[in-house]
């Protein structure tokens, strides 16, 4: 039946039973996603457990970071954080379950999807610049029809003041760094504009701006802002929202569009006589080879890297269940 926690430092604790299978959230290189109910209501969760035995102290520093920013964003259209609790050796994050899974992957499944639909996604960015935070690159889809998406994982965000700019260190997918990252230069909230133009420019038409196998040349056209919109799968998509595209893929980022002025495009705040209604079925079919691309090259880079790391093979180690904590939450056995 799983094993009890007691929620005893946060002002918002609950009282969660944790299933035992995994949802579709990824296991990271410590924690595992489970799906969760809080007792008292009923209501269903997300508990992220990270085995905090296994973290060093720089892996702890992000974690705090991680949910002291959750804890600041508050937003329709991002994933909100109910609870954080330390307990016995591992941390639990309970967030609000989203259940679409990762927003391309959700678009591929719709039986309907236009350039309206891909306007929808924006307001959270902005409510993360005016938090002071960098928003993910993870978005979330619901399986409820017409349901808002989601901002999800903060793991790699940072706090940053007003237009304040500093290294910040790389982070991120390659194709969605920006040239300035690239450059190794002091960046700020620009460089997230940057990275919704590539998010965008994949949403109408399923392939990103900038592609290449080889990394360096990949970097090259991010820094020259090579990209243009060829026929003929942007020939039916709006000029107002190639002329975003524009703003955003701004190679100086003093002139990149700002996320307030982004909202206030007419492709954005007019989408309902702006943006087109057709149904972009060559879009979900481009969408459906990158997903799958996008996964593969992981598990290419993974298996290579335990190649290199691993002369001979080694038995996996049995994962050990956390010890049965005190309280009021049930988790499940560790695997």
């Amino acid at each position: 039946m799983g094993r009890l926690i007691h929620s005893l430092s946060f002002s918002l604790s609950v009282s969660v039973s944790v299933s035992r299978s995994p949802i579709f959230l990824p296991r990271g290189a410590f924690s595992v996603v489970r799906r969760c109910v809080k007792l008292c209501t009923g209501h269903e969760y997300a508990a992220k457990i990270i085995n905090t035995k296994k973290l060093s102290a720089r892996d702890h520093q992000k974690l705090e970071r991680e949910a002291r920013i959750c804890r600041l964003l508050k937003h329709s259209n991002i994933v909100r954080l109910h609870d954080s609790i330390s307990e016995e050796g591992f941390h639990y994050l309970v967030f609000d379950l989203v259940t679409g899974g990762e927003l391309f992957e959700d678009i591929v499944a719709r039986e309907y999807y236009s350039e309206a639909d891909a306007s929808r996604s924006w307001e959270a960015v902005l409510h993360c610049h005016q938090m002071g935070g960098r928003p993910p690159e993870t978005l979330k889809g619901d399986k409820c029809k017409g349901a808002a998406v989601k901002l999800a994982d903060f793991g790699l965000a940072i706090e940053v003041q007003g237009d304040q700019q500093a290294w910040f260190g790389f982070a991120g997918t390659p194709g969605y760094l920006s040239p300035e990252v690239l450059r190794k230069e002091a960046y700020g909230k620009p460089v997230d504009i940057w990275a919704c133009g590539v998010i965008l420019y994949i949403l109408l038409v399923g392939y990103p701006p900038f592609w290449d196998e080889d990394q360096h040349k990949l970097y090259q056209q991010i820094k020259a802002g090579a990209y243009d919109f060829p026929s003929p799968e942007w020939d039916t998509v709006t000029p107002e929202a190639k002329n975003l595209i524009n703003q955003m893929l701004t190679i100086n980022p003093a002139k990149r569009i700002t996320a307030h002025e982004a909202l206030k495009h007419p492709w954005v705040c007019q989408r309902s006589t702006v943006a087109s209604m057709m149904h972009r079925q060559e879009t979900v079919e481009c969408l459906k080879k990158f997903n799958a691309r996008r996964k593969l090259k992981p598990r290419v880079y993974s298996t290579r890297k335990q190649m290199e790391s691993s002369p001979r093979r080694i038995a996996p180690k049995t994962v050990q269940p956390p010890p049965a904590p005190k309280g009021r939450f049930l988790l499940p056995p560790w695997y």
